[in-house]
């Protein structure tokens, strides 16, 4: 990636083939459809071994793992935890400095050519005050984080999947989040992330296990601003297969329109676990399908690793504190991978 030699007609080459596997279209050209039909993407090299469009960041903390791993002569375990560090992740900016990291994400992912995918996850009672708790302050402080975010994209291709569970906790029940005030501030995250030309937004709808009833879904959504998104997110930092978020997705979008959705397969190569937390550190799990914008599938644009494998959910089954790197788990998953 980052090694690759490139004139400016091959480099501007490479960034419309990423666009344009993405399904992103020119502003304003006429009659202009965003369909997400893949298309080629530049040969692998030895420091750039994944072939897709979406972005691989070389710093991430599998590869340090790696590296860790190596240099400690566990080479073994070390490639296993490349079944990971060479796959492309989402990055979840942190709050503080956002709009830098941001443009830091970017710029790179378009200097190699490819699309990175951001998560932007700041609500207010951010996961109902639960393992991940947090977020901006208030509603003003979100909007003045949202328009950080945006600014760090600029006119950069991305795609960004906006607040993870954050509807899915408001109709399954959030007493601290109002829900006025959290549909407001996504449909103000929807509509600012769009003014990006290049920026694909996708809306956060959580997984075919939690809102079964899904018509109660359905207003939440469009007040939060998926008619302007590109489309909605499921399974995010969850384990439900991809057939079954296939299905949940489907009838979500004939009833929003015909919608475009993705899915988070990162961790659902064994499908949901069956004991009790399921949601937190369930052992046994494996990756899932590797990020793609071939899904075969007209409505679902990509299957994507928005949840960072190896990342706990949370501080249950001796795990450290959500989102903290565990490299034990990590090797968990990678070993049990059939992909």
């Amino acid at each position: 990636m980052s090694g690759w030699s490139r004139s400016p007609i091959r480099y501007g080459l490479a960034v419309l083939t990423a666009a344009l596997s993405l399904g992103f279209t020119a502003p304003g050209a006429p009659g202009a459809v965003p369909v997400p039909v893949p298309s080629p993407s530049p040969s692998p090299s030895p420091a750039d071994p994944y072939p897709g469009p979406y972005w691989v960041n070389p710093d991430g903390p599998a590869a340090e793992q790696v590296s860790e791993w190596r240099r400690a002569g566990r080479e073994s375990d070390a490639a296993l935890i490349e079944r990971i560090s060479l796959r492309p992740q989402a990055d979840w900016p942190r709050p503080e400095g956002v709009e830098q990291q941001v443009r830091d994400l970017t710029g790179s992912a378009a200097r190699a050519g490819r699309v990175p995918v951001l998560v932007a996850y700041d609500i207010p009672h951010r996961d109902c005050d639960g393992e991940s708790r947090g977020g901006a302050a208030n509603a003003t402080a979100y909007r003045t984080w949202v328009d950080a975010f945006a600014r760090g994209i600029g006119d950069r291709a991305a795609v960004v999947i906006v607040e993870p569970d954050a509807i899915a906790h408001l109709v399954s029940g959030c007493p601290g989040a109002p829900s006025a005030e959290r549909l407001s501030l996504l449909a103000y995250a929807v509509r600012e992330l769009k003014r990006g030309p290049a920026t694909k937004v996708y809306l956060d709808a959580g997984h075919s296990a939690w809102i079964t009833d899904q018509t109660t879904l359905l207003e939440p959504l469009r007040q939060a601003g998926v008619e302007q998104a590109d489309g909605f997110s499921l399974n995010v930092s969850s384990f439900q297969t991809n057939a079954a978020s296939a299905e949940y997705g489907h009838r979500l979008s004939a009833a929003l329109g015909g919608k475009h959705f993705v899915v988070d397969t990162s961790r659902n190569g064994n499908g949901p676990y069956s004991g009790t937390d399921n949601w937190c550190n369930p052992p046994g799990r494996a990756l899932g399908t590797p990020p793609t914008a071939a899904t075969g599938d007209p409505l679902i644009d990509a299957y994507l690793w928005i949840k960072r494998p190896g990342e706990s959910d949370g501080s249950c089954r001796g795990g450290p504190k959500a989102g903290r790197w565990w490299p034990e788990y990590a090797l968990g998953l990678a070993r049990a991978t059939r992909t």
